[in-house]
């Protein structure tokens, strides 16, 4: 029965992960997955050796205070999969544990397959040469990221992005206020901080404050917060009580991320996949991100370009406002999302702007990647 090695290390990566298992398992039910999974890879029949909670990490400071744990994760995982060699690999984002996986697999023998293409667009493409000795196909998401690997003579495939079959052209909006029984009159808000407990540290205090100045402009206005695990749904109670907003009109969720957003008149999201979907659901947004200090200032020395959030990278200019690190105050975030949601000509703008993004990402991507995937299957 042939086996498939499968890493994610976070949310976004486990609903890609799901979405693979079930395209390929349409043509090979016979195919079995083990790896480190998340509960959707699971509900396909994948099997997890660890936590996948314990990859998801982010920013250099975070990453070195967990170090000697992952890497002894990784070493644990390498030694399982040379003790039971999968017949071939995928790993799905997380790059910082994955490639370095990818590489001691592939030395061993084992057809590697990266799927969603590191951010070498943006910053540090010294990776591309650590991403060639790695893998042996990457699955990329987005077409702008073909020609970089082409280049590089990386092989490649241009799936699309799964997110964008998933999610209609067409929002509908007043459905999803009717099913989160939200009046269609208020001014409804999204706030998403970020799927990790790590980005919850920096960003639960700064969500909280933010919707505190909105209501104190717009008293009647209503905050939905989805959030993914208990662990981030606890932090940002925490926050909330640490704040003194318990009175604020503010719902948490259990996940129905997309359902809020599509319910919601404007989106303040951290910067990552979410901004994707708030795009493809046809959201104004402002983006935002804070990090500790030292993963800042780390950062602000790459090479990367003058924006950060997806739907800006996809349409090649600052379609919408990206407010990080020391400019990520509540006073500006507030200001500049209801400056935002009321010029209907900058709306309008974006909407059409993210149609288009929308259409070039529908590639049936899932099938698309299980081709591929199948095709180098020994």
């Amino acid at each position: 029965m042939p086996v498939i090695g499968i890493v994610a290390g976070e949310a976004s990566g486990d609903l890609l992960g799901s979405h693979l298992i079930k395209a390929l398992k349409q043509q090979r039910p016979d195919l079995e997955f083990i790896g480190i999974c998340g509960p959707k890879m699971q509900a396909e029949g994948a099997v997890s050796l660890f936590p996948m909670e314990r990859l998801a990490v982010r920013g250099y400071f975070e990453v070195l205070r967990h170090l000697i744990g992952l890497l002894r994760m990784r070493r644990q995982l390498v030694a399982y999969f040379r003790k039971n060699p999968p017949d071939l690999f995928i790993g799905v984002d997380a790059p910082d544990f994955n490639l370095g996986l990818e590489r001691k697999l592939k030395r061993h023998g084992v057809t590697t397959i990266h799927y969603v293409s590191p951010s070498i667009w943006a910053w540090r493409r010294g990776r591309m040469r650590k991403i060639k000795r790695a893998v042996s196909h990457v699955l990329a998401l987005f077409p702008f990221e073909v020609p970089l690997y082409e280049k590089a003579k990386v092989p490649v495939t241009y799936v699309g992005h799964p997110l964008a079959d998933m999610l209609p052209l067409e929002p509908d909006h007043a459905g999803a206020r009717r099913e989160l029984k939200l009046p269609e009159e208020k001014l409804v808000i999204a706030m998403l901080p970020g799927s990790r407990q790590s980005e919850l540290h920096y960003m639960a205090d700064l969500f909280v404050k933010t919707a505190k100045q909105i209501h104190q402009q717009i008293p009647e206005a209503q905050f939905l917060v989805p959030l993914v695990t208990r662990e981030t749904r606890w932090k940002f109670e925490e926050a909330i009580y640490r704040n003194d907003a318990a009175e604020l009109p503010l719902t948490l969720l259990f996940g129905h991320a997309h359902l809020a957003m599509e319910s919601a008149d404007a989106v303040v999201v951290a910067s990552g996949t979410a901004t994707l979907e708030a795009a493809l659901l046809k959201r104004p947004m402002v983006i935002t991100y804070r990090m500790s200090p030292l993963s800042w200032q780390i950062l602000r020395h790459m090479n990367y370009l003058p924006y950060v959030g997806l739907p800006n990278v996809l349409a090649g200019r600052m379609l919408v406002p990206e407010l990080l690190q020391h400019e990520a105050t509540p006073e500006n975030i507030a200001d500049t999302l209801l400056k935002l949601v009321y010029d209907k000509s900058a709306v309008a703008e974006i909407k059409r702007e993210f149609s288009g993004i929308h259409s070039r990402l529908r590639q049936n991507t899932a099938a698309k990647a299980a081709q591929l995937v199948l095709s180098l299957l020994p």
